[in-house]
């Protein structure tokens, strides 16, 4: 039956406005939560740098298992009615609501904790099964460069009213006034459900390949303690195998890094607005969502990623954004005539940069699983997202948690309106050169990274040769000179025949079918 359904704008459309949620979610937390916790409820750096830290370790830890286990939901009752993906969109979509808790003025460190541990939670049930939707949805390339479009157009539209609304709320409300917050909580929770909600109707799956049907009418669940164990001493060997995908290594290297690079950004930005250049949180907010530019852009960027691939994207985005830190740089260290048009022009080409970063990992990523089947003849769609989504998750907290460290070990003074001139230099160096550095370690893996609309088709083409009973020793040498690039191993050594009886006890074993 899916098979049959068609990748429309409309549906692209409803598949994407949960990233509203993803994009703006996270936007508005990174850009606010810690400045709200410092400077209306009275935590220290380090204690609001931990709730973000310790939240999102423990839901790395559950996003791990998140993707193996929506692989194998089929086999369970909610998952042959609902679909062992959008059943966590159908669920998730009421329970975005928590959201609206964290922007509670009053509350004690372990409520805060414990509200923000429950969103990061229900997000990445939420997140981890939607993003593998494309692969589930199609295999066209340019049906799923449609999707993740679609997607990262309505992130981009996320982005923008996470860093827009905020900015007018405190405008209105007073710079002191927690209410503005509490109230943009609680019309983001609201418009998250919504957008959820229509994802998990507009979606469908790939329908159930005889494999799976197979194994779901073979496999008896284990019973001994023994049994369990190796199946989860299996699970993690089947997350740690995905690095053996060259091109994942990479993907994720680029990811990573680029991202927590603009996660440094994003959480200093207020501090550096506020006590380094002297102009109102409320202005900060405005030059925050300058990224309403990413809207177009990011419309531009799915034609660029068409024609040019992701390796140019990324120099593009890169290049630019260290050169907008550059001119903050400036306009920190040296007085400048016209300051506020100087900061709104380099604000806004920091986000054409910041929207292609975000976009083009997303838009790569559908793509990877096609290459691990080479190695694997698995589909494991949700394996890859779940160790995309812990490494984030793991790094964003490691690195959320230092920021906090240095801005307090800097001798920022919580709930101060003014800071000594240390902390301003730490809020300093946390901008520029955290920022930088991370970005520069993205470029430098992005110079050597060769996926893109030609060198997919080709892989692709090559797996359905081989599916279809054709004779490796035919192989191409261009053919076979981009599977081994995309793979990192010798063609010789890959497409091997699996002992399906030697893998049943692996919850990873069974391969999901196009």
């Amino acid at each position: 039956m899916s098979a049959a359904k068609k990748v429309t704008i409309p549906v692209s459309i409803g598949y994407g406005l949960t990233d509203i949620m993803g994009g703006g979610a996270f936007t508005v937390i990174g850009a606010w939560l810690l400045f709200f916790y410092t400077t209306f409820v009275g935590l220290t750096p380090v204690e609001a740098a931990s709730i973000v830290a310790i939240a999102r370790i423990v839901d790395a830890i559950v996003s791990l298992f998140m993707g193996s286990f929506t692989d194998h939901f089929y086999k369970n009752y909610f998952g042959k009615k609902f679909g062992r993906r959008r059943f966590f969109l159908l669920i998730g979509a009421p329970l975005m609501l928590v959201y609206s808790l964290l922007w509670l003025n009053g509350m004690n460190y372990w409520f805060y904790l414990a509200v923000y541990l429950a969103f990061e939670v229900i997000a990445a049930m939420v997140l981890i099964p939607w993003e593998t939707l494309p692969s589930e949805m199609t295999k066209g390339f340019n049906s799923r460069t449609k999707l993740s479009t679609c997607r990262m157009f309505l992130s981009a539209l996320g982005t923008f009213l996470a860093t827009f609304i905020p900015g007018l709320l405190i405008k209105h409300y007073g710079e002191h006034d927690a209410n503005a917050y509490l109230i943009n909580g609680v019309m983001f929770s609201v418009i998250f459900m919504v957008c959820v909600f229509i994802s998990w109707k507009v979606t469908w799956e790939r329908e159930l390949t005889p494999e799976m049907l197979a194994e779901l009418e073979a496999e008896t669940p284990p019973r001994t303690l023994s049994e369990k164990l190796r199946m989860l001493g299996g699970l993690f060997k089947d997350y740690a195998s995905t690095l053996r995908v060259r091109a994942f290594r990479k993907h994720l290297a680029i990811y990573l890094f680029s991202f927590t690079a603009k996660d440094v950004y994003n959480t200093v930005f207020v501090f550096f607005c506020v006590y380094c250049l002297n102009v109102s949180s409320a202005f900060a907010g405005s030059l925050l969502s300058m990224s309403t530019v990413g809207l177009p852009v990011t419309l531009l960027s799915g034609l660029a990623i068409i024609k040019y691939g992701p390796s140019r994207l990324y120099i593009f985005a890169y290049t630019l954004m260290m050169l907008c830190l550059a001119g903050f740089f400036y306009v920190y260290r040296f007085p400048v005539e016209n300051k506020m048009v100087m900061l709104v022009a380099l604000a806004g080409f920091y986000q054409v940069g910041r929207c292609v970063l975000e976009f083009t990992p997303w838009n790569v990523f559908p793509f990877i699983p096609d290459i691990d089947e080479m190695i694997t003849r698995q589909r494991r769609e949700g394996l890859f997202a779940a160790v995309m989504t812990f490494s984030r998750k793991t790094k964003v907290a490691i690195a959320t948690f230092i920021v906090g460290l240095l801005l307090q070990w800097g001798g920022f003074m919580k709930g101060s309106q003014a800071q000594p001139q240390e902390a301003i230099q730490t809020i300093a160096g946390l901008m520029f050169i955290g920022t930088t550095s991370l970005l520069l370690i993205a470029l430098w893996q992005a110079l050597t990274f060769h996926l893109n609309k030609t060198t997919h088709k080709v892989f692709v083409d090559e797996v359905e040769r081989l599916k279809a009973d054709g004779r490796k020793q035919d192989v191409t040498p261009e053919t076979r000179r981009i599977v081994e690039d995309l793979t990192g191993h010798p063609y010789d050594t890959l497409w091997h025949q699996k002992d399906v009886s030697s893998v049943k006890g692996s919850r990873t074993a069974s391969p999901v079918g196009e």
